[in-house]
């Protein structure tokens, strides 16, 4: 049974910025709609239809949600379950990331939380999986298994896939969407740290967004100038563990089933898009140290933190 959705309305007016701003929570993550414009009932209009709209992609793709399309498809392995135009287009990017990335980034490696867990609880309670686990659990990885066209898609049997690597980014840009359907009002939406603005606010102003510091200890956020587009971080200072003095990341290599090493504790990129920005953060996570020279072969601006 689904939690009570609500979205709460708040005026602003401080030195930086005014509007309102309307938050609700989604996909695990606290986030905001940011509306440069002093209409109460256009901030509620847009609450509505953006946040619904996350809501129903979140419902749609999470793999939580027994119901969704995402579950449909694992607990169906083997057989062919039909696909909606939607989700053909994911799985078309899915296997855009997975051929760029030469095989490290794989929607079907989410099989591998079944032995990692990263609570980052500390070095007594962390568990570490044995070699044999991650051995065994990468049989039922590798997206070359998975056969779909834009009717049907088919896995092999014991394998799943997770759409969380992507489904985030994409709600931003349909919110965009959505949002420049119904107003020309300069609009922020961040969902979780994954955002995109449809453009400068009044005056041409930057909108001003802090970036979270990967060393959870320090306050010093930085603070980046956003005209339009799209930024999303990618990193792991929340989500690790510790096992005989070593840290191991969330970032798993889809190849080995084991944590990316040598890689920056957070990523940042801007990009026209926020699911081109997400993937291009992820994409320069796997390369572990070779990810700032991965970006700036991209000749995109982002930030590393080591």
């Amino acid at each position: 049974m689904k939690s009570i959705r609500k979205t709460k309305i708040t005026a602003i007016n401080n030195a930086t910025s005014s509007g309102y701003s309307v938050s609700f929570n989604a996909m695990a993550s606290p986030c905001e709609i940011i509306i440069n414009s002093s209409d109460k009932n256009l901030a509620s209009k847009l609450g509505k239809v953006i946040s619904d709209e996350v809501w129903r992609i979140e419902d749609k793709y999470s793999r939580y949600d027994s119901s969704s399309t995402c579950s449909l498809i694992n607990t169906n392995a083997g057989q062919s379950v039909l696909i909606d135009e939607e989700t053909f287009l994911l799985l078309n990017f899915a296997e855009q990331c997975f051929q760029l990335s030469d095989g490290l980034f794989d929607i079907s490696s989410g099989v591998l939380r079944s032995i990692w867990s990263f609570k980052g609880l500390g070095e007594d309670k962390d568990k570490l999986p044995s070699t044999k686990q991650v051995t065994n659990t990468l049989k039922h990885v590798g997206w070359q298994k998975i056969t779909f066209d834009s009717k049907q898609i088919t896995l092999a049997k014991g394998m799943e896939i997770d759409f969380g690597g992507i489904g985030k980014e994409y709600a931003v840009d349909r919110a965009i969407i959505l949002a420049k359907q119904i107003t020309d009002e300069p609009i922020l939406i961040n969902l979780g740290g994954d955002l995109a603005v449809t453009g400068s606010r009044a005056n041409n102003q930057a909108w001003l967004v802090a970036i979270e510091n990967p060393n959870i200890d320090s306050k010093q956020d930085m603070i980046v100038s956003l005209y339009d587009g799209a930024l999303a971080t990618s990193g792991d200072s929340r989500r690790f563990l510790i096992k005989n003095g070593k840290r191991y990341g969330h970032i798993l290599n889809a190849k080995t089933g084991w944590p990316i090493e040598k890689s920056p504790r957070s990523i940042t990129v801007v990009a026209p898009q926020c699911i081109q920005a997400g993937i291009l953060a992820t994409l320069a996570l796997l390369q572990g140290k070779k990810a700032e020279s991965f970006l700036t072969d991209q000749e995109i601006k982002f930030w590393s933190r080591r």
